[in-house]
């Protein structure tokens, strides 16, 4: 079954995607929606250059769509209508636990006839973070929403003494409700790491976020 992964390059993501292939499932694209004005992912802030970058690292290959928070569903919909005339059967999705979230977008893949897949679905978030060190990715914190995480979070690696630190704040350790946000450039599944370098911290819409840039 070929597969498209619904990605913004974050730790969620790249499980689902690490799982799936594990599974047997051939994942061949990936696709993002980006905010058009600024040419990055909304509330990560990561750059759509960064997105190619990362795919490509991985081996897959990438749909984006600039967009905006008023025209995202169409957005999105256009983008099922292209998998589907590529060939491909299903979507990955990196959804936790939000029922809410996860409906939304099942309902709309399932309405174009494609296989809606939920490799991380109803696992603990502490195992999941866990997981994705432990197997080697290397994720660094890119955003982090400041009314319910710390501002020095942001530009670390994630690791498992900072996944303690966070279930000891009181947070979900996979940030799933908009915690926190991860760029993640280098693991198992990557043809090699992106290279990549920390940039301009800025705080935007009560979020503290960090560029990432490609290096050279």
């Amino acid at each position: 079954m070929r597969c498209a992964l619904s990605t913004a390059a974050g730790k969620d993501a790249t499980l689902a995607l690490h799982r799936a292939r594990a599974s047997g499932l051939e994942v061949s694209h990936a696709f993002n929606l980006y905010d058009g004005p600024s040419g990055r992912v909304r509330f990560h802030g990561t750059r759509r250059e960064l997105l190619s970058a990362y795919a490509d690292a991985l081996g897959l290959e990438l749909i984006q769509r600039a967009t905006s928070s008023s025209e995202f569903e169409p957005a999105f919909l256009g983008v099922l209508d292209e998998l589907v005339a590529r060939e491909i059967e299903a979507v990955i999705f990196g959804n936790i636990h939000l029922a809410d979230v996860r409906a939304w977008y099942e309902t709309r893949t399932t309405g174009r006839r494609l296989h809606h897949v939920e490799p991380l679905w109803g696992d603990p978030p502490g195992t999941l973070a866990r997981e994705l060190v432990a197997l080697g990715y290397r994720a660094t914190i890119v955003s982090v929403d400041l009314a319910q995480a710390r501002a020095e979070w942001l530009g670390q690696e994630l690791t498992e003494p900072l996944i303690e630190t966070m279930e000891r704040h009181g947070i979900d350790a996979c940030g799933e409700k908009g915690e926190y946000h991860t760029f993640v450039w280098d693991g198992p599944e990557f043809r090699a790491p992106v290279a990549c370098r920390l940039g301009e911290r800025v705080e935007r819409e009560g979020h503290a976020l960090v560029d990432v840039e490609l290096a050279g």
